[in-house]
């Protein structure tokens, strides 16, 4: 069931929001040349911290996983595509990480994800990062009154599919609101004009991932929450939480 906000939920959903752009910011100045991963882990624990705000993160536990999520950020490293637990491998030069973090503040969930590279970059990680925030604006722009999940998803998986980008099948973006996963399921690719209209209230995580190697293969790492590419390519995510108006898409984790 899909629960529609209103305008003063979403304007707390937006405090949420700039609780986690502001550790994503935080993480990412942090990520250098040897940091660890549990550092930056630390780094954006501290802003929740700061903000009064708890993680949605910390000690979740789906259906899939074996064990509870143990940290409040999501570190993908190179091959990983999303779920990433820190560990203290420390950063190298030229690693493409793709941080992901949600922050509760006030009995509302904000969530966001960013990819980048450490240290000197590879042009096609750069065109891969470059993709990706590619296909979540053109989401994002697709995310109006009157058209349709599908159109979200055919708008995601045409920039993907256009630039020969894998997407791995079954992940995606969902509803936000008071619980971090709500209906409705967001894919990252699909048929434009189908599925749900989308409504005035509405807000939903948008989140395209792509795979370099340009399929769509992947696994489970044995830690069983980090997802892999099975080809070994690198890979990259970018997150908004975008609430739907008459007046257009409204990014409430913009940073």
């Amino acid at each position: 069931m899909v629960e529609l906000k209103t305008d003063t939920s979403i304007d707390a959903m937006y405090e949420a929001g700039q609780v986690v752009g502001r550790a994503l910011t935080a993480a990412r100045e942090a990520a250098a040349v040897g940091v660890s991963l549990l550092e930056l882990d630390e780094v954006a624990h501290q802003v929740l911290r700061d903000a009064g705000a708890s993680s949605p993160f910390l000690g979740y536990r789906p259906s899939f996983a074996p064990t509870p999520f143990p940290a409040v950020l999501c570190t993908s490293v190179n091959e990983a595509i999303v779920h990433g637990v820190p560990t203290g491998y420390r950063l190298r030069d030229g690693d493409l990480v793709s941080l992901d973090f949600g922050a509760e503040l006030g009995g509302w969930v904000g969530d966001s994800a960013i990819s980048f590279v450490v240290g000197k970059p590879r042009p096609a990680d750069v065109l891969l990062v470059e993709t990706a925030e590619r296909a979540l604006a053109a989401g994002i722009a697709a995310a109006r009154v009157g058209n349709r999940i599908g159109d979200i998803a055919h708008a995601i998986g045409t920039v993907c599919r256009a630039a020969g980008y894998g997407i791995p099948d079954g992940f995606g973006g969902h509803g936000i609101g008071r619980h971090m996963h709500e209906d409705p399921g967001v894919p990252n690719e699909g048929r434009p004009g189908r599925g749900l209209p989308l409504r005035h209230g509405m807000v939903i995580a948008i989140e395209p991932m792509l795979i370099g190697g340009g399929t769509d293969g992947f696994h489970a790492a044995p830690d069983g929450w980090t997802l892999r590419t099975d080809d070994g390519s690198r890979a990259a995510h970018a997150e908004h939480t975008v609430a739907i108006t008459d007046a257009g898409p409204r990014i409430l984790t913009a940073r």
